[in-house]
């Protein structure tokens, strides 16, 4: 079992940047891969980013360049670092652990709660 609490969602204007945290409960925590999903008002959950336990990452197409995932399995804690932030970027933000990385909402086992990301034009 793997419980996930995100932080650090707010509201930011355009061309800004915020960082979002994950920490995992659990001493298994390095051998999960990771992932960040978002999902906005009307529509479905999607894909962010994701990182496995060896650190490989993979990103949507629509943050590339943009954000970065990075982890600390010292700490127990996954980040998404976004810059260059859009108004398309608003969503509610949500961590996910999994054995095996994916794309896809339902590869994931562990999902924490949400935090609200805005951004203002």
């Amino acid at each position: 079992q793997v419980q996930l609490v995100e932080s650090g969602g707010g509201l930011v204007q355009a061309g800004g940047s915020l960082r979002l945290s994950c920490a995992a409960s659990g001493r298994t925590f390095s051998s999960y891969d990771m992932g960040w999903f978002r999902q906005a008002p009307g529509k479905e959950r999607e894909f962010v980013a994701s990182i496995s336990w060896g650190r490989t990452t993979k990103y949507a197409d629509s943050v590339k360049g943009r954000f970065t995932i990075s982890r600390d399995n010292a700490k127990n804690t996954v980040y998404l670092q976004m810059s260059s932030l859009k108004p398309e970027d608003t969503a509610v933000y949500y961590c996910a652990a999994a054995r095996v990385a994916t794309m896809t909402v339902n590869g994931y086992n562990f999902w924490g709660q949400g935090t609200q990301v805005t951004v203002s034009s």
